[in-house]
Order: structure tokens, then C-alpha cells, then sequence
């Protein structure tokens, strides 16, 4: 029984978070007013060492890895081969491998649970694979690192070869006696410029400009014939048309952020070719102007969305969060509570985990404020348990007690004094707590077969009371019968009628065993039948006839009504210890089976019966203090 109430706890405490649920960070876009491309990022053709955008992170294929070893193999592969690590890969490398890290260390601490063990002494073993897995991302830190700087560096010298070919055709508008014979320098120099690469972005806009600025100038002063210079135009007309139309294409792209990146390469190729002619400058650069605002107002709206559904994640965790901290705080008055309880915070986290991630600023600490919560619950539910446990023994060896005197006591033939001790013993029974089911119904047959070896052989013993006792049912029956017939028609006197046919019922002796139950039965049904006709409760009327003794008991003297008022109290205390025991066992019954419900329907008929005997002691005592003041 206990072992299925003692579930493990479904998330492991004490242990620091090295991974959390990591959320998408979106970058502003802007629309370019200027006549020219605006040129958002010169770096993104190459990323691979830096920072990677979050829409980078997104578009990446993550591949699902089922083993840390196998997370550790691909690190190892990274970091000792001349690959360039990516960020977003190793991200998720380090995402899945706490993820796992996490997940093994869990079902330790759950093993550990079930085993018995205490919560306050668990301890973390130290892991190899972990830290083997953190000296090789210092080795792909590293790696990046120098990269990036070596990019960093490649990008410095890019700018200086540029401003230098800016130099040179500034130097070449300056001379325009000179621009005829500086053409194919002119042309090379174009042509070298569209080689270089990166430069650093703060200064990529305003190189660009002075860049385009002075070729500009150079075309306006150029004396060539019109042939050549319409063809230049022409052919850059055409470069940039079919620019515009790769970048109308990209509305119709499923994936936005694949088309925004797209766009970016579409802007720097945009830029390196160079002007058309004056009158169709503006108009051709309003139509990529318009494709590209396309893309980017989609981008936008893509990530606002997402910004939205994590918003109404975290209100879902936070509504989460407080339904398991009311559960939590709420009493536990036995296993059945804990029981209860514990499913309804199982099936919240499983809700849990099918929510999204929340804002990265409050990710973490919705997740730690919904762990923290569900720990302290499961520690204290193994406590519990445990401190049941330790009852559970101290109750089994008081029951095997009893179970060795009934054995002593079972070949007795001191018939009154021995039935005293064994009602005595059943009583001390009734009052021990709960056991195991299986080992407290074996006990339980055990004592029991001590108490019906003894009773049967007094029965037997007594076999010559049994002809007085058949004559004592027959009388019985006939009172029956009476108020039986009294409660068909009550009459005038039918109360005085009932006592006297009471009092003669009070005044046959014993029956025989095996009919005193359903004699009893009977004749209280047709007593229930009667004061109900009449209006009068049983509680009443038993009330009623206790008054009546209790006079004689008065003239008996104080010390009467004192030793009378005691033996109420403790028979008031006995039936308050009963209704506890049998609340308490009413939370370890299986209610899931036709047996166990039924099991349970008695115990709670038993328990409110002993609730009215206890309410009716409480006015025998009540009856007995008016009674003292009155005198």
C-alpha cells in the first residue's frame, strides 16, 4: 500500500538550473528613406564566428540528440577540426546536453525517493561527461574568439583598400581633362572595389556614400561618346531590374526569415552596381525600395507575434503557478490528501509542458517560482510517508501483542472473568492506528481466531441456557410484534404504552447468540417505525429513559451520579477515539474497486452512528450536571 502511495517526485530538487527554455529575440528592421539602399549590416554575408541573430537560430535544422555522450562527440568534433563554429549549433549543443544533464539527475534523486532515502541527504555525484563537455566549449570559445578577431581584423584592412579606391577616382574627377584616358583605371578600380568584402558596419554607410558620391561625379564629367555611356546605364539598368524582381519574388517565400536574409544579400549587391541614368535613378530605386519594404514589414509582424504568444505563455505558467501553490498550501489530513493532491500538481506540470516558451527577461523566473513550489511539495510528501512508516511498525508490533495474549488467554475456562479480558483486548484493538492492508488483514485473522476459539467454547459450555434463552426470543418477539401494532395506530397513550412495552422488552434476558443481531435490528426498526410516528426521535427516547434511571441513581447520593458521570466521559472518549481510527482508515481504503467503495459506505454509516452515541453521552452528561446543581 505504501509503496503506491509514495510516488517519486516529478521534479528533482536541489539542483542548479544550467539550462533554461531560451526564447527568440527579434531585430528592428527599418524601411531606407534615402535616395541609395540603406545597408542594414555589411558583416551578414559572414556570421559564423559572431553572435547569430535569433531568426539564424530559428531557421537552423536542430538535430535531436538522445545521449549526452552523443552531444560530447559532436562538441569534440567541433572543437578539434578547422569547421567554424556556428553559434546557433552550439547553442543547441549546450541547450540538449543540460537538458539530459538535467533529466539523468532527476531520475536519481526519484530512484533514491523510492528507495526510501531522505531528501535533507541526497547528494550530487560529481560528472565526468559534464565536465569534459565544458573544456571543450572553452576550446570552441576560444576558437570563435580568435575568428571573430581575425574577421575584425580582415574587415580594418577591407575599409583601408576601399578609402584608398576612393582616393584614386576622387583624384580622377579632379582631372577631367584627364577622365577620357582614366576610363578602363576607372572601370578597374569598380571592379576591384565589388571584390572586397566586409568592412566594419558603423562605417559601411558612409564609405558606400562617398564611394558612389565621387563615381557619380565621375560619370557626370566623363567625356565619352554617348555609345559607351548609355551602354554602362543600360547594363546596370538591367542588374538592378532583375534585382528588384528577385526581391518581389521574395513576398511569395513560407519562410520570412529566410527572405529577409535573402534581402540583405539582394541590398549589398544593389549597391555594388553601379548608376543608371538620371531619369530612371529615382524610379528604379522607389521599385527595390518597395519590394524590400515588403519583406521587412512581414519580418516585423512575424516577430510581434511571437512576442505576443510568449506574452500569453507567461500568463498561462503564471495562472499554473498559482493553481499549484494553492494545492500545495492546502491541508493534508491523511494519505488520501496527499493522494489527491499529488495528481492534480502531476497533471498541471504535464499542462506545463506544453506551453511555449515566456519572455526571455521572465522565463527563468516563472520556471524557478513553479519548481520551487512543486520541491517543496514532494518533500514534504516523502516525509510524511516516511513518518507513516515508522507509525506503521509501532501499530503492527502493538497488534502482534494483542494477538499473544488472546493466544494465552484462548483455552481459558474462567468464562466471565476471560470474556471481560478479550472484550477488554478487542476494545485496546480498535483503538491502534492504521497498518499495511495486507499484513494488518493477516493479523487481524489471527486475533480474531484467538477470540472465536475462546467464544465458542463458553457457547458451548452455556449450551444449557439455551432453552431459557429460546423462551426469552419468543417473548421477545411478542413486544416486537406490540409496538409493531402500536405504531400501526398510535391511540392516546401510545408513548405510555411504548415505555411499558420498552421496559418489559429491558426485563427479558438473554436470547440466543446468533439471533441477538437480527433481534435487535427488529425490534429498533419497530421502535424507529413508532417515535417516528409519534414524532420522537430514538436519541430522545433514550435520553428520556436514561432521565428516569438517573433519578434513582440520585437517591443513591453525590457519589453515584460522580461514578455514573465518569463511566460517561470515558465512554464518550472511547467512541471520540473510534470515530478518529475509523477516519483514519477511511483515507488509506482503495476506493478504486466495487469492494473498497462498499468497504467505505459502512465505515461512514459506522462513524456517523458513533457521532449520535457520542451526542447522546454529551446530554446523559449534560442531564447528570442539571442534576447535581439541583441538588
Amino acid at each position: 500500500m505504501m509503496d503506491s502511495q509514495e510516488n517519486t517526485l516529478e521534479v528533482g530538487k536541489n539542483e542548479e538550473l544550467n539550462v533554461v527554455e531560451n526564447t527568440v529575440e527579434t531585430t528592428e528592421t527599418t524601411v531606407v528613406q534615402d535616395e541609395t539602399p540603406q545597408v542594414e549590416n555589411e558583416n551578414k554575408a559572414d556570421d559564423t564566428a559572431t553572435d547569430a541573430t535569433p531568426e539564424a537560430q530559428e531557421e537552423s535544422t536542430k538535430k535531436v540528440y538522445t545521449s549526452k555522450q552523443e552531444v560530447l562527440d559532436r562538441v569534440k568534433e567541433i572543437a578539434h577540426s578547422d569547421e567554424t563554429p556556428k553559434k546557433d549549433e552550439v547553442d543547441s549543443l549546450k541547450t540538449a546536453f543540460y537538458k539530459l544533464h538535467i533529466a539523468e539527475r532527476e531520475a536519481a534523486f526519484k530512484a533514491f525517493i523510492d528507495g526510501g532515502g531522505d531528501p535533507e541527504k541526497y547528494q550530487l555525484l560529481p560528472d565526468e561527461t559534464e565536465e569534459a563537455f565544458k573544456a571543450e566549449m572553452s576550446i570552441i570559445k576560444d576558437k570563435r574568439t580568435q575568428i571573430f578577431k581575425e574577421q575584425e581584423a580582415e574587415k580594418e584592412e577591407n575599409m583601408k583598400r576601399k578609402l584608398e579606391i576612393i582616393e584614386k577616382i576622387k583624384s580622377m574627377v579632379t582631372s577631367p581633362e584627364e577622365a577620357n584616358k582614366s576610363y578602363q583605371e576607372f572601370k578597374s578600380l569598380q571592379q576591384e572595389w565589388k571584390e572586397i568584402k566586409n568592412i566594419p558596419a558603423p562605417k559601411a554607410n558612409e564609405v558606400w556614400r562617398s564611394y558612389q558620391l565621387y563615381v557619380e561625379q565621375f560619370y557626370d564629367m566623363l567625356k565619352l561618346n554617348s555609345e559607351a555611356r548609355e551602354y554602362d546605364f543600360k547594363k546596370n539598368l538591367e542588374l538592378k531590374t532583375r534585382l528588384c524582381e528577385a526581391a518581389e519574388k521574395l513576398a511569395d517565400e513560407e519562410d520570412l526569415i529566410s527572405a529577409f536574409h535573402q534581402l540583405q544579400k539582394l541590398h549589398q549587391e544593389y549597391r555594388e552596381i553601379g548608376p543608371v541614368s538620371k531619369e530612371l535613378r529615382e524610379e528604379i530605386w522607389t521599385r527595390f525600395k518597395a519590394a524590400s519594404t515588403v519583406i521587412n514589414k512581414r519580418h516585423q509582424q512575424h516577430f510581434e507575434e511571437l512576442r505576443a504568444k510568449e506574452e500569453e505563455n507567461l500568463a498561462r505558467k503564471t495562472a499554473l503557478c498559482e493553481k499549484v501553490e494553492a494545492i500545495a498550501a492546502a491541508e493534508n489530513k491523511g494519505s488520501g490528501d496527499w493522494e489527491k493532491h499529488t495528481k492534480e500538481i502531476i497533471e498541471i506540470q504535464t499542462e506545463w509542458k506544453t506551453i511555449g516558451f515566456a519572455p526571455q527577461k521572465m522565463n527563468v523566473k516563472i520556471f524557478e517560482r513553479f519548481r520551487a513550489t512543486c520541491d517543496d511539495f514532494f518533500g514534504r510528501k516523502a516525509e510524511y510517508f516516511k513518518t507513516q512508516k515508522d507509525k506503521f511498525k509501532e501499530n503492527v508490533e502493538h497488534k502482534r501483542a494483542l494477538i499473544e495474549k488472546a493466544n494465552e488467554l484462548k483455552d481459558s475456562t474462567d468464562w466471565k472473568s476471560t470474556s471481560d479480558k478479550f472484550i477488554a483486548l478487542q476494545k485496546e484493538w480498535k483503538t491502534i492506528g492504521m497498518v499495511p492492508k495486507k499484513l494488518g488483514d493477516q493479523l487481524w485473522e489471527e486475533f480474531l481466531g484467538a477470540c472465536n476459539h475462546f467464544f465458542e467454547a463458553r457457547n458451548a459450555a452455556n449450551a444449557g441456557q439455551r432453552s431459557e434463552e429460546h423462551a426469552n426470543l419468543e417473548k421477545k418477539r411478542e413486544v416486537i410484534a406490540k409496538l409493531k401494532a402500536l405504531a400501526e395506530e398510535p391511540g392516546n397513550n401510545a408513548q405510555e404504552a411504548a415505555q411499558k412495552l420498552v421496559e418489559e422488552y429491558n426485563g427479558i434476558g438473554h436470547v440466543p447468540f446468533k439471533e441477538k443481531d437480527k433481534l435487535y435490528d427488529e425490534y429498533h426498526a419497530a421502535l424507529d417505525k413508532l417515535y417516528k410516528e409519534l414524532n420522537v426521535s430514538v436519541a430522545r427516547r433514550r435520553l428520556s429513559n436514561f432521565k428516569n434511571k438517573l433519578k434513582n441513581v440520585a437517591e443513591q447520593g453525590e457519589a453515584a451520579l460522580d461514578n455514573e458521570r465518569s463511566r460517561l466521559m470515558r465512554q464518550y472518549e472511547a467512541i471520540k477515539s473510534e470515530v478518529q481510527t475509523y477516519e483514519n482508515n477511511l483515507g488509506f481504503l482503495n476506493a478504486s474497486s466495487k469492494k473498497g467503495n462498499s468497504l467505505i459506505d459502512e465505515m461512514n454509516r459506522r462513524v456517523q452512528k458513533l457521532k449520535d452515541d457520542m451526542n447522546l453521552v454529551r446530554e446523559k452528561i449534560k442531564a447528570i450536571d442539571a442534576e447535581n446543581r439541583e441538588k
